[in-house]
């Protein structure tokens, strides 16, 4: 019996310094010229991205983003699944029309642990001065595109007239979207 007890002691002792040692441990840190290398390596994900839409190449554009992933897009109701975005952008794709972003300005940053980095760009579009902004996250060996958000940039000086022009449409959608809610 008092073997037994000694076991259990024994084990409890053990396991008590596993919980510890495995809590102490911190998530490795990357280096600064890791965090560059990475920085490096999405910077041109999302370039060859862009460029994928302006060629309307499907494939390519696609391939990057998650089978988990939104797009987010300027009017309310745009909010895709990487599925429905497809579906949308197919018979544009096919049809040779894409879109042109440039990027202007882009911002990368890297998780402490070099699995996931989110960013924000200035895009110059057809529609003048752009945001977007995302998250991607690594898996395997691979960077995938698990959120985009395209954003309209309105000047300050601006604004009121763009909620005037928005104050008809508004109370449609927001009483629309209440509704599917429910």
């Amino acid at each position: 019996m008092l073997t037994k007890i000694n076991q259990m002691k024994t084990f409890k002792l053990v396991l008590l310094i596993a919980i510890v040692l495995t809590s102490c441990n911190e998530p490795k840190k990357i280096t600064e010229v890791e965090k560059t290398a990475i920085k490096s390596k999405v910077d041109s994900l999302l370039t060859k991205w862009h460029q994928a839409a302006a060629a309307a190449d499907f494939d390519v554009y696609f391939r990057d983003v998650d089978i988990v992933s939104v797009i987010v897009g300027t009017d309310a109701s745009e909010y895709w699944t990487k599925k429905e975005f497809e579906e949308f952008c197919k018979p544009n794709f096919e049809d040779g029309k894409g879109w042109d972003f440039k990027t202007l300005k882009r911002n990368i940053f890297v998780s402490r642990t070099a699995d996931f980095v989110w960013f924000d760009e200035l895009l110059d579009t057809w529609m003048g001065p752009c945001r977007g902004s995302g998250v991607l996250e690594k898996t395997a060996n691979e960077w995938r595109i698990k959120q985009y958000i395209f954003s309209v940039t309105v000047p300050n000086e601006d604004i009121h007239d763009v909620i005037h022009i928005k104050s008809e449409n508004d109370p449609i959608f927001l009483h629309n979207f209440k509704s599917e809610s429910k």
